[in-house]
């Protein structure tokens, strides 16, 4: 597990992000939650399928952290553009729960973390898959890192998934090239892994509303930095002829929600990722999933009693979605400061994908430059 952080965030920069943010600023903000990751930097040089270089890994959030009991967590889903894969889906839908971990990786590995998470699920959880008839279905997302990675040498196998799992803990989080952020791009800047979280003050007490995302989505002119048209001026190093990516967003709250609200809390998610520029590309899978650690029963209680649940009203949500946009726009730009240069595999109009300058940026917002630059 990484916990240091490498590079200044958005904040630490003086971005002025709006809303207050929790402890860590991060998922893990969120109690009980825990974050791992495996990160795989090997070699060097020119591609040669399955020797590498590889750059990639493995992102594992556990909502509950590491219990030995299923406890199933509440949940909801939206897909702005389908063009990605994510497990479990359809059950989230019509259940509006699911159990396990959620696993985040490159596009070929979610098969094998998909297996791997289903282990750690068993062993995990072994006494009530001994004695029940049970089905492991964890949760597994993709993006596609083949520009800077050795994508179809299939590097990520069961152990890195297991290590994330085994490894994830709650407090602060590394961001950038980091877990399945590692070979990813966000608008033609180096992207990645990134985290934000807000407090939500609701009924007379606090929560907590925190973000995890894995960006690799957008182009250059469309990039907005708190309402900045920044990559119409930031022309340097561009990769790509058109978009090609996606990005996963992970939102997790200690808000009593019912399904139907955290899907549309999920669905708040296509807002937050236009913030920074994105009207959601054809060739872009932006998938994002919500869940709430609140009304946590053991999951054998979902089969043999009537449960009553709590929930917020739902005029009191107008709140709740903007600290889940809040923080999904921050936990963006978190993903591209953070970040750090990386070669290419499979060049494009550069063979370096280049991080974003934080001094540039910071001057441009400081600036308050609206005017666009065309090419």
């Amino acid at each position: 597990m990484e916990t240091c952080l490498r590079k200044l965030r958005g904040r630490q920069l003086g971005l002025p992000f709006p809303g207050q943010t929790g402890q860590w600023n991060a998922i893990t903000d969120v109690p009980g939650v825990k974050v791992g990751y495996t990160t795989i930097i090997e070699g060097d040089g020119p591609l040669r399928v399955g020797e590498g270089p590889i750059r990639t890994g493995v992102t594992a959030i556990l909502p509950r952290g590491h219990l030995a009991e299923i406890r199933p967590v509440w949940a909801g889903i939206h897909a702005l553009n389908g063009n990605g894969e994510m497990t479990g889906s359809h059950w989230i839908r019509h259940a509006g729960h699911f159990s396990g971990p959620i696993c985040l990786t490159n596009t070929h590995g979610i098969g094998v973390a998909h297996s791997a998470a289903t282990k750690w699920m068993i062993r995990q959880y072994a006494e009530e898959f001994l004695n029940d008839h049970l089905w492991a279905m964890p949760v597994v997302a993709e993006t596609y890192d083949g520009v800077l990675n050795d994508i179809n040498g299939m590097h990520v196998r069961e152990e890195h998934v297991i290590s994330a799992l085994e490894g994830a803990v709650s407090g602060p989080l590394a961001e950038g090239n980091v877990g399945g952020g590692t070979g990813m791009i966000a608008y033609e800047f180096k992207g990645g892994t990134g985290t934000a979280s807000q407090v939500v003050r609701l009924g007379g007490r606090d929560y907590t509303v925190g973000v995890l995302v894995q960006a690799n989505y957008g182009r250059r002119d469309w990039l907005t930095v708190l309402g900045v048209p920044a990559g119409q001026h930031m022309r340097e190093n561009l990769l790509l002829d058109h978009e090609q990516g996606s990005i996963i967003v992970v939102i997790a709250t200690d808000i009593p929600l019912l399904p139907n609200q955290l899907e549309r809390l999920a669905q708040r998610g296509g807002l937050g990722i236009s913030r920074s520029g994105s009207p959601g590309g054809n060739n872009s899978g932006d998938i994002f999933i919500a869940f709430s650690t609140a009304n946590a029963i053991p999951r054998n209680a979902l089969a043999t009693a009537p449960r009553s649940m709590t929930a917020i009203p739902d005029d009191w949500l107008d709140p709740v979605y903007l600290a889940t946009v809040n923080a999904v726009d921050e936990a963006v730009i978190n993903a591209m400061l953070t970040a750090e240069d990386m070669t290419c595999v499979k060049p494009r109009k550069s063979a370096l994908c280049k991080a974003i300058d934080p001094a540039s940026l910071i001057e441009l917002v400081r600036n308050g430059v609206r005017t666009a630059v065309r090419d």
